[in-house]
């Protein structure tokens, strides 16, 4: 495990000792888990990218035309 001195504005060191107060975790363990929600949008943002840049319209239009065209069930219905 490795240890990092972190700076903080006054005001944002308040907020998140609040934060973790109330979820009931210690300050560290709060910053860290919020750094790795960040670190997993990144990582999911650059792998859709990736995943979409190999796509095609004509595999999507092939895709679509498989689905069956039948009117959605009522509890699947849009108002």
């Amino acid at each position: 495990m490795s240890t990092i001195s972190l700076r903080l504005a006054d005001s944002l060191h308040r907020r998140v000792r609040e934060l973790a107060r109330r979820d009931g975790v210690s300050i560290n363990q709060f910053i860290a888990t919020a750094l790795a929600e960040k670190m997993s949008a990144l990582m999911t943002q650059e792998y859709l990218q990736r995943r979409g840049a190999r796509g095609s319209r004509e595999k999507f239009a092939r895709a679509l035309a498989k689905v069956a065209a039948v009117e959605p069930d009522e509890r699947d219905r849009l108002s």
